[in-house]
């Protein structure tokens, strides 16, 4: 059980009572330039995940009432998300503009709740810091892309920052409710009332401790359903493989824990926040309350549960810890002299910029940053062409491209498409498929692998077959010889879509 350090122990000023009226201005003065600079995209087709998994369920609950989705492969993921989702549908119609900003009203609401979680956080602070963490996280590239994205990542950050604003503002009872809601939009959300009942039988008081046993409660009966409707715990056995086996493993998870520490700490110039707070943590009286020691713990479990856990390791998985990291740099800027505070600030908000469209020198996740919308428009134009030339054809492609050429909902094409579907574009995974199953094939850049690559490297490459099961993606040359000639190609910043035909 986690225990409050010494420190934590200091007594507190109750918390700030906030006007309905003055919730709305502010939420209008964040969600105003989160839509703007959304703007341009909110007709974008679905990405990987959300046309794979998260859209397909949605929209099964909205049309069959289906709580375990059918369309896609059922998994251990609560119906939360969906259910939102489908609620949205059925008020505005099904369209991809109604999911995008069903979504950025979601990543509104935790723009609005970073602010009042610093505002509580900030108290005693020299100046009005509450202001500069919502700031960081709008120009963030990460909240950039999934704040309007059908995915998991942003409900559960938004629903663990208004939890965890409860709490510290003693409303427990609301805090404890709001925990089941978050636990209904993703399982691994149950760390935060983790957090909650050890710190409440810390202090011995155990009817408010029990409240927080109601999400663990809500979570088992999530996983009844499931199993009754899958006959597996966790809804499909590949996905708890996956997930969970592959990720037990002690070099995969310290990887992923380095992975985490990195991203957070030190990417896309957050080193300059990170030394902010190693200079100021010790000195700056903020941090020394119980409120500060729950949100370290909060953080840090929500930190170390996703790297024990998820297969992709994927960036998105530190959205609820993100903005704690923000308010707290936010709070050791004010212990700073003021030109250096300003030069910081400055720094980190020009470079978080930066970020939105610049690639970094090293794999990472299309969904980080604009690559993603690059990405999308690269698999539109492979779709329309698809469409128009390939119609009669048989055509070969990875997971989950092949639901954006079947299916029309996605946005992509307005007719289904015949696919034959592979998880991956290894060479080994298409020279599996028997030649007369498919006679075209579609590649498309998958991962980002700048040149030169670390992947170049032979230890690398050993380490990561090794561990990961790596493998490079069909080569041109490698097509050749199974028979397939190119038959256009279409490339944007260092990805690229390759449609292949059978040779006569």
């Amino acid at each position: 059980m986690p225990k409050l350090p010494p420190f934590a122990l200091m007594n507190e000023r109750p918390p700030r009572k906030t006007k309905p009226l003055h919730l709305l201005i502010f939420f209008a003065v964040f969600a105003l330039p989160l839509f703007l600079i959304h703007l341009q995209l909110l007709s974008l087709p679905y990405f990987w995940d959300e046309l794979g998994q998260f859209v397909p369920t949605a929209l099964d609950l909205l049309r069959s009432g289906a709580i375990v989705a059918h369309s896609a492969i059922p998994n251990v993921h609560p119906p939360g998300v969906a259910a939102y989702l489908a609620l949205c549908y059925k008020l505005f119609g099904f369209s991809v503009i109604v999911t995008r900003m069903a979504m950025l009203a979601v990543g509104a609401c935790g723009l609005l709740l970073t602010f009042l979680l610093a505002i509580e956080l900030s108290r005693g602070a020299r100046g009005a810091p509450a202001f500069l963490p919502p700031l960081l996280l709008l120009v963030s590239p990460l909240f950039f892309t999934q704040s309007m994205m059908a995915q998991l990542d942003m409900p559960a950050m938004v629903f663990t920052l208004l939890a965890l604003l409860l709490f510290v503002k003693r409303e427990y009872a609301w805090a404890a409710a709001v925990c089941v809601v978050l636990v209904l939009v993703k399982e691994t959300g149950i760390v935060t009332p983790f957090v909650f009942f050890c710190v409440l039988v810390q202090r011995k008081d155990w009817k408010r401790a029990a409240w927080f046993a109601g999400s663990a409660v809500a979570l088992f009966l999530w996983l009844v359903i499931l199993h009754a409707k899958t006959g597996y715990w966790l809804g499909d056995p590949d996905f708890a493989r996956y997930n969970v086996n592959y990720a037990l493993r002690p070099a995969r998870m310290v990887i992923a824990l380095l992975r985490r520490l990195f991203y957070l700490g030190v990417a896309e110039m957050r080193l300059v926040g990170t030394v902010v707070l190693l200079g100021t943590v010790a000195t700056c009286k903020v941090f020394h309350t119980r409120d500060w020691a729950l949100v370290v713990m909060v953080g840090g479990f929500n930190i170390l549960l996703v790297s024990v856990l998820g297969g992709a390791e994927l960036e998105r998985y530190l959205l609820p810890a993100l903005p704690l990291f923000y308010i707290a740099v936010s709070v050791g800027l004010t212990a700073l002299p003021k030109r250096i505070m300003i030069a910081a600030t400055a720094v980190m908000i020009l470079s978080l910029a930066f970020f939105i469209g610049w690639n970094p020198p090293y794999p990472f996740p299309f969904e980080n940053n604009y690559a993603m919308v690059d990405f999308l428009h690269l698999q539109e134009a492979a779709a329309t062409y698809a469409e128009q030339n390939l119609r009669d054809r048989k055509i070969a492609t990875a997971w989950p491209y092949t639901g954006a050429l079947r299916n029309s909902d996605m946005g992509f094409v307005q007719h289904r498409i015949k696919t034959v579907e592979t998880h991956d574009l290894h060479y080994s995974s298409v020279k599996a498929i028997a030649p007369e199953r498919f006679d075209t094939l579609i590649t498309y850049t998958r991962e980002w692998v700048p040149a030169p690559s670390v992947t170049d490297n032979q230890f690398v490459r050993g380490f990561l077959k090794r561990f990961y099961q790596w493998e490079p993606d069909i080569s041109p040359e490698q097509c050749e010889a199974l028979g397939l000639q190119e038959t256009v190609s279409w490339s944007m910043r260092g990805q690229t879509v390759a449609i292949y035909s059978r040779k006569p």
